[in-house]
């Protein structure tokens, strides 16, 4: 099977040495290749981690950058969790953590445990060390212990990390169960690059470009908000229907487009970018690099579905404390199939404050959640809230069993306001005024 030219320019550029410098012209002319071959091909090769494009220096070879899985932690970045110390095994660090265990069994026990990846939570018990590094686990002594010369040999023969820390067992566990929670936690965020259309996918016009090929490109794909860049392929405007009312079609693209477009980066959370589109009616959104060249685009249709299937979404046995909040709430029957629901909660240890009473951020989240649930019980439409005003009359202690009662003020197209009561024994405690803007239907 003979290698195509894009296979050719990344075997090309990974020959390169670290520094150099890598142009589109230079690539083309070396290995007999159009630009936009070349261009592409190091556009890929910068996504993989082969070079990177620094402002005003221009594209140059870098280390390829291993780039972890977020739901995973390297046995390097537990090190850094716990503050331990590294005593042999130095060349394992970069190897992925699968699971931990805690070395309280016998040893025959402990054998049904032992996996590739595993992480041996132990104190002094040298069989115990022996026996998780020639099974291939790594090993965390607990409580400072010193380790034998015999065991620091086999962790640098298998090259398996043998990492030291003062702290308990329990302490050292409860911080990296924490870890790899927060790491899951992250993972379900959406963010732009999870929905992105790819520059390969996307449409887009040159500054050279005429308003006759802006044309062409309406009647070729039927939309007509086009991001516009210049030779670098750098974002550097925004071309609509309404910048080419009753122009001339040999005028070039960048006399009439939209300068200073707003644009959306691949870290940048859906949400976030949603609430933008919808609240200033944009349609399409540029997506692009540290270096403002153009990566892709985001369609407000897009960002609204992600935030629609988000929020449908039900986390089973969620790690944030959001998710405890929202999978505590209980949804009442409402006396009239005209009313809405009020809502029950119990405020358990974990939703309080020093003082033993609610914490104030617990309160806010379940008068947003119990407002995202209002909106989509009665008009079967999705919100984000803007602005909450939150009243306390009284203190709401620890095992009270409220009940949260939402009314719906004002529904418009764009926006909503809601009072939202909370009580105990029927008796208010609480009062909000929630402002949200309405997500439309895609």
């Amino acid at each position: 099977m003979s290698i195509t030219k894009h296979d050719q320019i990344l075997e090309y550029i990974e020959m390169l040495p670290v520094g150099g410098k890598i142009s589109v012209r230079g690539i083309a002319k070396e290995l007999h290749v159009s630009e936009g071959t070349a261009y592409r091909a190091i556009k890929e090769a910068e996504n993989v981690g082969l070079v990177s494009t620094i402002q005003r220096v221009g594209t140059i070879r870098i280390e390829k950058k291993i780039k972890e899985t977020i739901e995973k932690l390297s046995f390097g970045a537990v090190v850094s969790i716990i503050e331990g110390e590294v005593l042999a095994g130095r060349k394992g660090l970069t190897k992925i953590l699968d699971q931990f265990i805690i070395g309280a069994m016998t040893e025959d026990n402990i054998k049904r445990y032992l996996t590739p990846g595993s992480l041996m939570i132990v104190g002094d018990r040298e069989e115990v060390q022996q026996l998780a590094l020639e099974n291939g686990a790594a090993v965390l002594i607990t409580g400072g212990f010193n380790v034998s010369p015999n065991i620091l040999s086999i962790a640098d023969r298998v090259e398996l990390p043998i990492i030291r820390t003062t702290e308990d067992t329990f302490t050292v566990a409860t911080i990296i169960n924490r870890a790899i929670s927060d790491q899951m936690i992250k993972k379900d965020i959406m963010v732009v690059g999870d929905i992105q259309k790819n520059l390969d996918e996307t449409d887009f016009l040159s500054v050279r470009d005429t308003l006759a090929d802006y044309y062409r490109l309406v009647e070729l794909t039927g939309h007509t908000r086009y991001p516009v860049v210049n030779k670098g392929q750098r974002l550097v405007g925004i071309i609509t229907a309404k910048d080419v009312a009753n122009k001339q079609e040999s005028q070039l693209i960048e006399k009439v487009m939209t300068k200073n477009p707003r644009y959306a980066k691949k870290h940048m959370s859906v949400a976030s970018i949603a609430h933008l589109m919808t609240w200033d009616g944009i349609e399409l959104i540029p997506v692009v690099n540290d270096d403002l060249t153009l990566d892709g685009v985001i369609s407000r249709q897009g960002a609204i579905q992600a935030i629609q299937l988000s929020q449908h979404k039900q986390i089973i046995g969620g790690n944030a404390l959001v998710d405890q909040i929202t999978n505590g709430l209980v949804e009442k029957t409402s006396s009239t199939p005209a009313d809405l629901p009020t809502f029950s909660f119990l405020v358990t240890p974990q939703m309080v404050n020093s003082m033993g009473t609610v914490a104030y951020g617990v309160l806010n989240q379940l008068i947003a959640d119990v407002t995202y649930q209002a909106i989509r019980l009665k008009h079967q439409t999705n919100a984000i809230v803007e602005q909450a005003s939150l009243y306390y009359y009284k203190l709401i202690q620890i095992d009270s069993e409220i009940d949260i009662k939402p009314r719906i003020i004002d529904f418009g197209r764009r926006s909503a306001k809601l009072e939202i009561d909370v009580l105990i024994d029927n008796v208010s405690v609480a009062r909000a005024i929630v402002v949200c803007q309405i997500m439309e239907q895609s």
